[in-house]
């Protein structure tokens, strides 16, 4: 292939390869040439070029190879010179005109053809004269054309008129009439490129809409009569263009003007439309007018046709022609439907009422932005109030003795069905950007529809009610108003048949939607329903004229009911099941001799009866499967079970009572079927028999003479089947009228009125309005469905018997019937063989050959749905029986049948079977069949004489490769080169053929798979041969096959994506996005969507360049701007409705954000901003009204030329709500990606586009989206104001310091949530906005108390709604919702208050570490409180009994008994289930904020009973009573305060723990720190202390929860909070024993006990696990220590993954280790002296280890937190009271001293580890020698231990280690027990005394050296003082002389350093001290050595000097000689 990529095509190379790869070679040559052509200077090669290239024209290139050849020579003439362009020309016509007809030579013509049309394309006018001979030359070789040549002689036409314009005037008539008898061709490929022909002829042929317009019209209708789906789309084009084009035409009107044409008008228009929609296009007339009367059946093809071409007139004409003409168009389209030509039959009627919903929905629903869309919907309305009026006009008439009018009626029936589906699609699709419509009462929506209620036609009333669904649904507020209304109306009316009928349909549609309004209905409706529907039947019986009406509508009110789930239906069920069993006679007895009685009428209505009961059952089974308890299922059977006996009964009552009971006996049939198929078989295994008889009856027809066919094949067949069976047309933008030309019976043909009973069901996906099927068809799919269900639970015997008599069946029906038949019984079979048999077996030899036979006889079945079936069934049954021997003999069969077999049918139905066979059996089992499978579907796919037997080998082929999978790999190359040939050769007007080729070669790039990234030879062939198939398939001209290209480049970028080059993919996936193929659309949307996960920059890159080269014809029509294909995806979501489709774009979206936006902020932003600025399309509105003015001014010609081009130039539409809520998502996702990636987007002062700078946008964004009308809007609004507040709270403005930027803001924050709170805004919307009221109270934004008022006041309003208590105002939602609504609250003043006092009390929680709880001190502390304590009192109690509701609701299932029958204080108990959710978002911060009132002032406040009863109203003082754990009635004051505070803590105790043992993973952290926070809070209050102290186990309890926490939840702040909770229990008990050990001292006198042994351990020392709660506080500690240093469990450190490596604690750990040391050193003093011996061992050896570990040297010399801990925690311990009893205090001295050795005993400083921390080590020792007596640690090697270790210290280089060896020697020296301090003077005093003389030698340098200088003479001169006075004078002798030895002469002093010139200072200083002092022993000293006293005195007389100088000068520096670090804790 490498050799094909040269300029020139490489004629050696191609002489070498095989014929066979030639074609391939060629196309490969011409693909490269077509890429560099325009980058290529070709002067010189040109010649060589055209030789090359027009020799190929004869060498019969195939149809992608002739079409690129033409390209390429079109482009080299029109950039290289053009001198022989006329002889190349010559020589195509010459070619043309060739009189050989042979086969042989057709390609070599088609090709001639294609150049021809590519010249005049490309060059247009250049070719000048020569177009008429060449265009006369095409028509006259069209004349005599086979189809081939026809279609591309057609297209070259095309390309032709393109490239002339209006310069080929002459040619148009001539062209024309050749054309338009092609209209009408045998071939569909000819008559789409006529269509396309045509459409480009009208560009300029003004003839055509004008002289001939009605005969194009009628042309057209003519093309539709028997049309394929592609045809009818190109003629609906060209035939609404034509019409668009006739009203407003395109060009400049001077041509007109010349030859003085009329121009149609509007109506002309629309009537030549109607003609073909109501007639079809048989007989050509002149008029419309006659043409109406006669009789005959409209064509359905051309109806669906005509419906597409409506819609491309009006998308044509564009959005604002629509809205300024939207009443004629409305009025006119419902005229279609009124008319009786199109309503002939029942069927007919439903099809037109389809075509007309469909034009409606696909101009009105897509043109129209939401301002537009509201106006037609009051157009709409005001339409159906005309109708009504005028059928009010008639019903009221009371001699209605004219047909006419009765006639209307019934033609009204369906224009209402049209405009009141329109209606409700429109109000569902705007939601709540529709409420104006219901709130402005000029328009009067409601009361027009509902008066559609009372119509006398079914179908009319059904729609209203479905109208009004879907308005309950937009608009949620209105549902229960609405209920409310019917119901009333429907008791008021109770008389009237139609009122009953319709307010009940109305009532059970809006019950139905209920499912779709998250906030639901109030409880109570539920019962108002019950009551209704038990009074309609109850009253059914009284009044004949409403019997029916009465039952019918009591059955589906109670059907509907069943929708609202168990927790509604749980309270009315054994009611249910009374009226269900009494529908039905109770026994045999009753049954049979209810045959005798009655008349028809009474027969009727009970048959209505039990079709409704049946109907309410299946509903309750359906939507309440968790109460079909065992016990329901056996009541339900027994009405059941009666039902099934009446079936065999109902024949002869038929017969005697006449045949209109038919249609109500199917009914109940139906509802028997569809009940049974959703219960268990088992329940009725004992009716099997007689069931199965009549399913079988029913879908064989039996009793039926109508030859009527399920629906269900086509959805049981497999869905890559779809190219066979042509449904892939449920996948295009025309489904909804297509449906109406599949053969199946009534396909289509879906109406409410055929099942009422659906207009409370769920909607089948995709489906805009419930379309159940007509009763025949729906019973016979019933019928199917459960015999699949049925037929795997029956024995073999049985099964043998239905194939059989199914096989005696098909024999025995004839023609039509037997079709009919035969496809009932196959997707029966189907359906057994896929939805039961899977799990089981088929049965013995002799049902599986019954089968077999039955199946192999559909093999070869003429109608291609029943071998598809037939193919899916012989699949399915290898796959049930699963044996290798029944497989072969299948897999033989059919390749001996292929072998032979010469007929299309045959060859076609087996190669299928083939491929079933392997699909189901997968790759290994039918492994050995492979080969011959492959060998004998390659042979049929050559077959060129039949594309069908080509298209379903294909298909086959592919199914085979997706199967084997890696055993298909020896297969590839043979295939691939097959699929490649195949498609340079078959023609493509096969498309079929080349679907399956891109469906084969898909399905082998997937088998090749990871292999395609390979470089061997055979790899880079396969690859190479696969992107030529890719680049083939991508420019056919099918959308199909297009979109199975796009599907295979997406695979080999998922394998091999190098390889794929997207600079051209990606242009031509955007090109697609605007294609009108929906397939093509999604595939275009999932491959960019898979593109964009990986290479999003460069899928944005080439995009762009697209739009820069917009100029090409190739982009034409894609609108690629500035914004660059997001914009367009943007838009598109305006435009599609496609589920699949929309969320690709969602996901293709999120990825191009998630790696562009951080990037790229400002323009993602914009994009976001521009999408919701559009709100409510208010920018269009003012667009509109300035053009109007525009226009005006200008003349008419000048009018119709703009407005075709500026509706090209703007978005169609502004962009809908739920665009605007994906944009507003898309904005928080901007926000968390730019807070991932870097900090400082948040930072003013670093900003350079960061997303801080757009903090105004952000705002703007959410506020506009907070307050739209659209609720989703408002809700993702204030999440992105949420958002917005929470990451921005703390960024200040760098302008103003000690501001923040969010400050200036506040208006807009409190603009946006007022709205939330107003009265009718939905629960939902509320409780978010407390939630941001709380996030922007608490974020401390802003300091002034009456700017936060604003804000503050919405809560405080809030609140009061709270107070008001259940059931006071009206209620529009569940009772839940208002839950949600008031825990928001509650939740949101909790936050609040946490807020306000987490500044003031978590500063006591931890002295050490007030920085770490954010700094709030813009607020003086107390501020916010004020805001906070006038609600208090309220708030508290609301709190408290929110969290009893909590505790309540969390009691696991068993308990469910003492919940309270009526509730809690916030929640009903019909909605427990729903209360639980909302309960569990907010019970932590209302657990917290009840925690901390307590704490403050809660405990001492009582609750006033009377203070509540009275806030409250009566039905909430039960519940209160309840919640204070009163019985009603009892006198309030039974409860003592203490008794109340015991209930509280109970309460908060118990919710904590509960939470605590088991925190789902999935809860926020939040909850389980808010949860910590409380316990920490309430246990800092005294009464709370006792409680938990008082009560050991609870202790015991919380912290062995606590334990099980920390082993789940990880974050560092989880592990403080616990450590803080733990201290707090510990400190508990120390008060609580501690208080005990004080009152046993006071009564001391009676030495009953001694009061220091009480404590844990008791007498014996032992701690019980489980009870003991120091054990428990240890066991927790242990795990905190070593989860953060693993190396103190010897556990840990020897097992085998331990690293030993210690690595440096974090500073979170460190603050950790020292908090767990910190309580583990008070452990002791909660035990008796014989406990604490149990537990210090473990404790001093922890932490000595945590000493030793955490001590290590750094920098600066601080000391790190957990040192601190254990150096306090050592002196704790040591200097413990309770110990010194006799019993311990052997074991208490052994004790302390071995831990002073082990602190002794010297780690071997290794060059591993750090420097350890001397000074820590040493000051450890200091603290054991002042605190532990002599007798303990004065023991002879202790202290040589300790003196080595000073002495070392002493002699350390470093002079901070010296300084605080000084300082700690002091201490040691000072101690009052001279008998522990003289061994260690007398050791230590003389290394000091020459340490310090050295320093004369060597003076200091720096601070830290003069430091050690100064503390040593501290410590001589303390010695000194402490001498007796006769060493004095020696002790001096020492002193004074190093002090003298410091001091310099005047010269040394001048230049001496600072440090130096200090100690100088210091000396003189300390010696001018000592003198005074002890005035004697000095002068002693100073007299023995003179030199001595000359020195002194020379250094004061300069200093004196020195200061009178300075004095002089100025007051003299301070010189501070304090030492300038401290440790931080004194432990001294």
């Amino acid at each position: 292939m490498e050799l094909a990529h040269s300029l020139l095509l490489n004629e050696e190379a191609l002489a070498q390869i095989t014929e066979a790869k030639r074609p391939v070679f060629i196309f490969e040559w011409l693909r490269f040439l077509d890429k560099v052509l325009v980058a290529t200077d070709v002067k010189e090669k040109q010649k060589k070029l055209v030789e090359q290239l027009t020799g190929l024209i004869s060498s019969s290139p195939g149809p992608p190879t002739r079409k690129l050849l033409a390209k390429n020579l079109a482009a080299l003439y029109s950039i290289g010179d053009t001198f022989t362009v006329f002889q190349t020309l010559d020589k195509c016509n010459d070619i043309i005109k060739s009189k050989d007809d042979t086969a042989a030579y057709l390609p070599t013509k088609l090709a001639a053809v294609a150049c021809v049309g590519a010249f005049y394309e490309k060059m247009g006018r250049m070719l000048g004269s020569s177009f008429p001979e060449t265009v006369n030359n095409l028509l006259k070789s069209l004349k005599s054309a086979e189809s081939q040549g026809r279609s591309e002689i057609l297209m070259s036409l095309q390309k032709v008129l393109n490239g002339l314009g209006g310069a080929a005037a002459s040619c148009h008539r001539d062209i024309y009439k050749n054309a338009r008898s092609l209209l009408t061709d045998r071939s569909m490929a000819v008559r789409c490129a006529v269509a396309k022909c045509l459409l480009e002829l009208q560009n300029e042929a003004v003839f055509m809409w004008t002289a001939e317009l009605e005969n194009v019209a009628t042309l057209c209708f003519k093309a539709l009569e028997n049309s394929n789906y592609g045809v009818r789309v190109a003629v609906s084009k060209l035939l609404g263009t034509v019409m668009a084009t006739a009203l407003i035409p395109k060009q400049a009107t001077g041509t007109m003007m010349r030859q003085n044409v009329k121009r149609a008008t509007l109506e002309e228009v629309l009537e030549l439309m109607a003609t073909g929609f109501l007639r079809g296009g048989s007989g050509f007339l002149k008029s419309g007018g006659e043409m109406l009367k006669v009789g005959g059946s409209v064509n359905r093809e051309v109806r669906v046709g005509v419906t597409q071409a409506y819609v491309v007139f009006v998308t044509t004409l564009g959005g604002q022609w629509l809205e300024r003409n939207f009443a004629t168009f409305l009025s006119h389209v419902l005229d279609l439907v009124s008319h009786p030509r199109a309503t002939q039959t029942h069927v007919e009627a439903v099809y037109s009422r389809r075509c007309v919903s469909f034009i409606l929905r696909a101009t009105v629903g897509s043109l129209l932005g939401e301002k537009a869309q509201i106006a037609a919907a009051k157009e709409i309305c005001q339409a159906i109030a005309k109708q009504m009026k005028a059928v009010e006009a008639v019903v009221n008439d009371a001699n209605s003795e004219n047909k006419s009018g009765a006639a209307d009626v019934a033609a009204s029936q369906h224009v209402m069905v049209c405009a009141l589906q329109e209606l409700g699609s429109l109000v569902q699709s705007l939601n709540a950007t529709a409420s104006p419509l219901i709130q402005e009462p000029s328009i009067g929506l409601l009361e027009t529809v509902t008066s559609v209620l009372l119509h006398p036609s079914m179908a009319a009333r059904l729609a209203a009610a479905w109208c009004l669904r879907c308005v309950a649904v937009a608009l949620p507020f209105q549902l229960t108003p609405f209920l409310d209304r019917c119901a009333e109306r429907l008791n008021n009316l109770k008389t009237s048949p139609e009122a009953v009928s319709g307010y009940s349909f109305a009532m059970a549609a809006l019950l139905g939607g209920v499912h779709q309004c998250p906030l639901g209905i109030p409880h109570a409706k539920g019962k108002m329903v019950v009551s209704i529907a038990e009074d309609l039947l109850r009253t059914a019986a009284q009044n004949s004229r409403l019997s029916l009406q009465r039952t019918q509508a009591g059955w589906l009110l109670l059907g509907a009911l069943m929708t609202l789930g168990p927790s509604v239906v749980r309270y009315h069920l054994p009611k249910m099941l009374l009226l269900w069993r009494n529908v039905f006679p109770r026994s045999l007895k009753e049954l049979e001799a209810e045959k005798a009685r009655g008349d028809s009428f009474t027969w009727q209505v009970t048959l209505e009866g039990r079709a409704g009961a049946l109907c309410a059952m299946r509903s309750f089974v359906a939507h309440c499967p968790e109460l079909l308890t065992e016990d329901v299922i056996r009541k339900l059977m027994t009405p059941i079970e009666c039902a099934m006996t009446m079936m065999s009964h109902i024949p002869s009552v038929i017969k005697a009572h006449g045949a209109h009971l038919k249609a109500s006996a199917a009914m109940v049939r139906l509802r028997l079927y569809d009940i049974l198929a959703l219960l268990p078989p088992k329940t009725y295994e004992g009716s099997f028999n007689a069931l199965l008889r009549e399913l079988v009856a029913e879908f064989t027809l039996t009793d039926n003479s109508a030859n009527t066919t399920t629906s269900l094949l086509r959805s049981l067949c497999h869905y890559d089947d779809s190219v066979l069976l042509g449904s892939w047309l449920q996948e295009t933008d025309h489904k909804s009228i297509e449906d109406q030309l599949q053969p199946n019976s009534a396909s289509g043909s879906g109406a409410l009125e055929h099942d009422p009973s659906s207009i409370y069901l769920r909607i089948p996906a995709g489906e805009a309005v419930p379309g159940p099927l007509p009763l025949g068809v729906s019973v016979i799919d019933a019928s199917v469905a459960l015999f699949g269900v049925v037929f795997p639970h029956v024995s073999y015997k049985h099964r043998l018997q239905m194939l059989d008599h199914f096989a005696e069946c098909v024999k025995q029906a004839k023609g039509v019937r037997q079709q009919a038949v035969q496809l009932n019984i196959f997707t029966a079979v189907l359906s057994a063989l896929k939805v039961g048999l899977n799990k089981s077996t088929l049965g013995p030899e002799e049902v599986r050959k019954s089968a077999l036979t039955l199946v192999m006889g559909a093999l070869d079945n003429p109608n291609p749905i029943l071998r598809c079936a037939a193919g899916e069934a012989l699949g399915r049954m290898a796959q049930v029986v699963g044996e290798a021997s029944f497989i072969a003999r299948m897999a033989q069969y059919s390749f001996d049948k292929l072998k032979s077999a010469r007929d299309v049918v045959s060859r076609t139905g087996h190669s299928l079977a083939l491929g079933c066979l392997h699909r189901y059996v997968g790759g290994i089992g039918s492994g050995q069949h492979l080969k011959t499978s492959v060998s004998i579907l390659l042979a049929l796919a050559q077959d060129g004489t039949s594309p069908e037997v080509q298209t379903w080998s294909l298909h086959s082929l592919a199914l085979i490769v997706d199967s084997s999978g890696p055993m298909y790999r020896g297969y590839v190359e043979p295939t691939l080169s097959l699929v490649l040939t195949l498609l340079l050769t078959v023609p493509p007007s096969h498309t079929e053929v080349h679907q399956c080729l891109g469906r084969c070669l898909g399905a082998i790039i997937t088998t090749v798979g990871p292999e395609l990234q390979g470089n061997g030879a055979t790899i880079s062939t396969i690859r190479s041969s696969c992107l030529v198939g890719c680049a083939i398939t991508q420019d056919h001209s099918d959308s199909l096959v297009q979109a199975a290209a796009i599907s295979c480049l997406q695979q080999l970028h998922m394998f091999a994506p190098r390889h794929v080059n997207l600079s051209s993919l990606v242009p031509s996936l955007c090109v697609h996005l605007c294609s009108s193929h929906l397939l093509l659309r999604r595939a275009a949307v999932a491959c960019l969507r898979q593109l964009a996960q990986r290479e999003a920059s460069e899928v944005c890159e080439y995009a762009m360049s697209l739009a820069k080269n917009a100029g090409d014809k190739e982009s034409s029509g894609v609108n690629i701007t500035e914004t660059g294909l997001e914009g367009v995806l943007f838009g598109m979501l305006d435009r599609e409705t496609d589920r699949k489709l929309c969320s690709d774009i969602h996901d293709t979206l999120g990825h191009m954000l998630s790696s562009l936006a951080v990037e790229n902020l400002s323009h993602w932003l914009m994009l976001c901003k521009d999408v919701l600025a559009a709100s409510s399309g208010n920018a269009l509105s003012c667009l509109l009204d300035e053009e109007l003015e525009k226009k005006d001014e200008m003349d008419d010609d000048t009018m119709f030329t703009t407005l075709g081009e500026e509706d090209k130039s703007k978005p169609s539409v502004a962009p809908r709500w739920a665009t605007r809520v994906f944009a507003a998502d898309c904005l928080c996702r901007v926000i968390m990606l730019c807070e991932n990636a870097n900090k400082a987007h948040f930072d003013l002062a670093l900003a350079h586009d960061f997303l801080v700078l757009h903090l105004s946008d952000l705002i703007r964004m959410a506020f506009m989206a907070a307050t739209d009308h659209s609720n989703q809007l408002r809700m993702a609004g204030l999440q992105a104001l949420e958002d917005i507040i929470k990451k921005f709270a703390s960024v200040p403005e760098p302008e103003f310091p000690g501001h923040v930027i969010l400050e200036q803001y506040q208006a807009n924050v409190g603009a946006a949530l007022r709205p939330a709170f107003s009265q009718d805004t939905p629960s939902d919307i509320t409780a978010k906005a407390c939630q941001v009221c709380s996030a922007w109270i608490g974020s401390g934004v802003v300091s002034d108390l009456n700017d936060l008022r604003r804000v503050h006041n919405l809560l405080v309003s809030s609140l009061d709604k709270v107070q008001a208590g259940k059931g006071s105002s009206s209620q529009l939602y569940r009772e839940s919702a208002t839950t949600m609504e008031k825990l928001a609250v509650l939740k949101a003043w909790a936050e609040v208050s946490h807020d306000h006092q987490i500044c003031q009390s978590l500063e006591t929680f931890y002295s050490e570490d007030e920085d770490d709880f954010g700094t709030v001190n813009e607020l003086p502390p107390d501020s916010l409180i004020t805001l906070v304590q006038p609600e208090l009192p309220a708030l508290s109690r609301l709190w408290l009994a929110a969290l009893k509701d909590y505790a309540l609701l969390t009691l696991p299932a068993e308990f469910a008994t003492q919940l309270p029958p009526d509730g809690g204080a916030f929640y009903t108990p019909e909605t427990i289930d729903t209360a639980r959710l909302h309960y569990r978002n907010s019970w932590a911060p209302i657990l917290h904020a009840v925690a901390l009132w307590l704490n403050s002032t809660g405990f001492n406040v009582s609750e006033s009973t009377e203070e509540t009863a009275a806030a409250m109203p009566s039905s909430q003082k039960r519940a209160t009573s309840i919640m204070l754990n009163q019985t009603p009635g009892t006198p309030p004051t039974t409860k003592s305060l203490p008794e109340i505070n015991k209930d509280r803590m109970h309460l908060i105790l118990g919710v904590s723990i509960q939470f605590l043992c088991s925190p789902r993973p999935e809860e926020p952290v939040e909850h389980v720190t808010s949860c910590l926070q409380a316990l920490h809070t309430l246990l800092d209050s005294p009464c709370a202390r006792i409680h938990i102290a008082e009560d050991q186990l609870l202790g015991v309890e919380l912290l062995s929860v606590l334990h099980r926490l920390l082993l789940t939840w990880d974050p560092p702040s989880v592990q403080l909070l616990v450590t803080g909770v733990v201290q707090q229990i510990v400190r508990a008990a120390q008060d609580y024993l501690q208080e005990k050990r004080n009152t046993l001292n006071e009564d001391d006198n009676e030495e009953k006990e001694n009061p220091l042994a009480l404590g844990e351990g008791g007498e014996s020392g032992g701690l019980v696990p489980g009870k003991s709660l120091v054990f428990a506080a240890m066991e927790l500690l242990m795990f905190i220590l070593v989860r953060h240093m693993p190396h103190l469990s010897s556990k840990v450190s020897d097992s085998p993954s331990h690293v030993a490596a210690k690595s440096h604690l974090s500073e979170e750990s460190a603050r950790l280790v020292a908090a767990t040391v910190n309580i583990l050193s008070d452990l002791p003093s909660l035990c008796s002296p014989a406990g604490c011996m149990t537990i210090l061992p473990t404790i001093l050896f922890l932490i000595t280890r945590v000493l030793k570990e955490t001590a290590v040297k750094s920098a600066d010399n601080q000391v790190p937190p957990p040192v601190t801990a254990a150096l306090q925690g050592i002196k704790t311990i040591v200097t413990l009271p309770t110990v010194k009893t006799d019993e311990t205090q052997k074991q208490w001295t052994g004790l302390i001293r071995s831990t002073l050795a082990s602190v002794l005993e010297d780690s071997q400083p290794e060059a591993s580890k750090p420097i350890l921390d001397e000074v820590s080590i040493l000051t450890a020792i200091a603290l054991f020698l002042l605190s532990a007596s002599n007798e303990i640690i004065g023991v002879q090697s202790l202290q040589n231990g300790c003196m080595n270790r000073f002495r070392s210290a002493l002699n350390s280089s470093d002079p901070w280690v010296q300084a605080k060896c000084y300082q700690l020697l002091l201490s040691v020296f000072q101690h009052t027990n001279r008998a522990l301090s003289t061994p260690y003077i007398h050791s230590l005093a003389p290394i000091m005394v020459e340490k310090l003389k050295a320093v004369e030698r060597s003076r200091p340098n720096n601070n830290l050296e003069l430091l050690a200088v100064q503390e040593g003479i501290k410590v001589l001169e303390t010695l000194v003082a402490l001498g007796e006075e006769q060493n004095r004078v020696q002790l001096l002798a020492l002193l004074v002389p190093t002090l003298i030895s410091y001091l310099l002469n005047e010269n040394a002093f001048a230049s001496a350093s600072t440090a130096s010139k200090g100690l100088h200072e210091f000396a003189l200083q300390n010696l001018m001290h000592i003198g005074p002092l002890y005035p004697h022993a000095f002068k002693t000293v100073m007299g023995a050595a003179p030199e001595l006293k000359t020195r002194l005195e020379t250094a004061v007389r300069a200093s004196q000097a020195s200061k009178a100088k300075a004095a002089a000068r100025q007051p003299p520096p301070t010189v501070h000689s304090t030492p300038t670090i401290k440790l931080k804790t004194s432990f001294f």
